[in-house]
């Protein structure tokens, strides 16, 4: 599998880090794109990879940590990860984003998230780790976290502790989404979080009527390595520029040298052969 040479969290911390502070203008390779027929297929294809990838992380330091997006697309990625074989009790599971929304609303990731994957798998309570949105709204937060913070910037701050203290800010596997605007995570056109660099957790502005909470630039271009799952033809006009990291959308700047993306033929329609 093409990356899981290079996953572990412990060498890629110093190695990521050196390579962006070595030069800091000099952009990441393409990523590799992996395209299948439809989005069944193409679910099947990204579980296998990333359950490889997991039990590679796994087979080095007896663990693994893996960030996983909302939206609309990953509902059959994580069914079909279910049915992978993965040692669940050795992985921990940490959010991309996460809306604002009360528990159980429909616009929670967390809410399609625990019926697709959480619900499938042995993974143990203490390895999930919710982002604490509902404590923004003051109600009880869902996290494994003991976090109660009701400000914005604190609760970003506490989540960004839990991912210090899993794997030193370097989160093994990082999926990511994309948006027909570009955007990916909650990394959205035009909002400020956009250029947080001190920080790897913010809460965003107001978009599509929701504030959200989202891992930002920095922890992402640490990550271990990113897998982008797009699917539909509403992206087809997206994709090329994601794959030359066209800094005028939010996803195209995304610097990971350890990128693979995942795209249903729709969605690649555009790319060049």
């Amino acid at each position: 599998m093409q990356g899981l040479d290079r996953i572990s969290c412990a060498l890629l911390r110093s190695a990521n880090i050196d390579a962006m502070a070595d030069e800091p203008g000099t952009p990441a390779p393409p990523p590799t794109v992996v395209v299948r027929p439809d989005p069944t297929a193409l679910a099947a294809a990204a579980a296998s990879w990333l359950a490889a990838a997991l039990r590679t992380a796994i087979g080095r330091r007896g663990t693994a940590t893996l960030a996983v997006s909302g939206g609309s697309t990953p509902g059959l990625l994580f069914a079909a990860l279910a049915l992978e074989d993965v040692a669940w009790a050795s992985v921990h599971v940490l959010q991309v984003d996460e809306r604002i929304a009360p528990d159980g609303d429909p616009d929670r990731n967390l809410t399609e998230l625990q019926t697709t994957l959480l619900d499938r798998v042995p993974l143990p309570i203490t390895n999930f780790h919710a982002m604490p949105v509902s404590g923004l709204l003051g109600g009880t937060p869902t996290s494994a976290s003991t976090s109660t913070s009701t400000a914005p910037t604190a609760a970003a701050a506490d989540y960004s502790a839990i991912i210090d203290r899993l794997c030193g800010g370097v989160i093994d596997i990082v999926h990511l989404g994309l948006g027909d605007d570009g955007h990916t995570a909650s990394l959205v056109p035009g909002d400020p979080v956009l250029d947080a660099t001190d920080r790897d957790v913010a809460v965003t502005g107001e978009y599509k009527g929701r504030r959200r909470m989202t891992l930002t630039y920095p922890v992402l271009d640490r990550a271990g390595a990113i897998l982008w799952l797009v699917a539909g033809p509403s992206k087809a006009s997206v994709v090329p520029r994601l794959v030359s990291h066209d800094a005028q959308i939010p996803a195209g700047r995304v610097r990971n040298e350890n990128a693979i993306v995942f795209a249903d033929a729709a969605a690649a329609a555009q790319l060049a052969d």
